[in-house]
């Protein structure tokens, strides 16, 4: 992975995070997307630098198609064309479908899964030029079980896993791998408020009876991104400790 440019998403904080020092340590050129906090931003590309790595923080939202534009230009202009796209950036919300409102649908839709496309149209273009391309999508098992109080970020998650597969058949002729990954209960920043009864029952659901790290996540993007995963395409791997099983 020495010297492929790296662009992930979401990536100044938990799954994003690991995911691109995991990178910036297989020596790939990271591009750290984030939307809000410049600090953190900053923090996770110093990180990657200090260990002799190459990084580069780039603010946008992925659901600004005219940001996200941008931000591939910068990219290019920085590092050269992005190789490798992890799709991370997302946001869940919890809501009963009866008070759902058509504005929070489109929140968390546009967000987890039109940013998804806006940002694959952009690197597949490169990608089909050069023959070679990685894109690893960030879905959820939410997105294959369903989730109450969550139909959007479910939909959103199911809708993104579809993408994936369709995407790998279209773009497999050009050497370009497409993989869906779905996590199940990780610890991050946004399950650190669940509720003690919440989480207990949450890992009472899982066979390992444990929560994840963000660095498994990490661990199975970086391969899938690697040489060694480039037979595997148009798949949807769970990191979950069972729960999907």
């Amino acid at each position: 992975m020495k010297d492929r440019v790296a662009l992930v998403t979401g990536g100044s904080r938990g799954i994003g995070r690991a995911i691109a020092i995991e990178l910036g340590k297989a020596g790939a050129k990271v591009a750290i997307c984030y939307k809000q906090n410049d600090e953190l931003g900053a923090k996770v590309a110093g990180e990657i630098n200090e260990n002799g790595g190459n990084a580069k923080a780039f603010k946008a939202d992925v659901n600004n198609s005219t940001e996200i534009t941008s931000l591939f230009k910068s990219v290019k202009e920085s590092f050269g064309p992005v190789e490798i796209l992890v799709s991370n950036a997302g946001i869940i919300r919890q809501c009963p479908i009866a008070l759902l409102s058509e504005q929070e649908w489109d929140e968390v839709v546009d967000t987890n899964l039109k940013g998804t496309f806006t940002c694959t149209r952009l690197a597949v273009r490169d990608m089909m030029r050069a023959k070679w391309g990685r894109i690893i999508i960030i879905s959820s098992d939410a997105g294959r079980l369903g989730e109450a109080m969550g139909s959007h970020y479910a939909a959103s998650k199911a809708g993104a896993i579809g993408f994936a597969k369709s995407a790998a058949r279209e773009l497999a002729p050009y050497n370009i791998t497409v993989n869906a990954v779905t996590p199940g209960y990780i610890e991050t920043d946004m399950t650190a408020g669940t509720e003690a009864a919440v989480r207990a029952k949450q890992i009472e659901s899982v066979p390992a009876r444990k929560m994840g790290s963000p660095q498994d996540v990490a661990w199975l993007v970086a391969f899938l991104a690697s040489e060694k995963g480039q037979y595997i395409t148009g798949q949807t791997i769970s990191v979950d400790g069972g729960l999907f099983m």
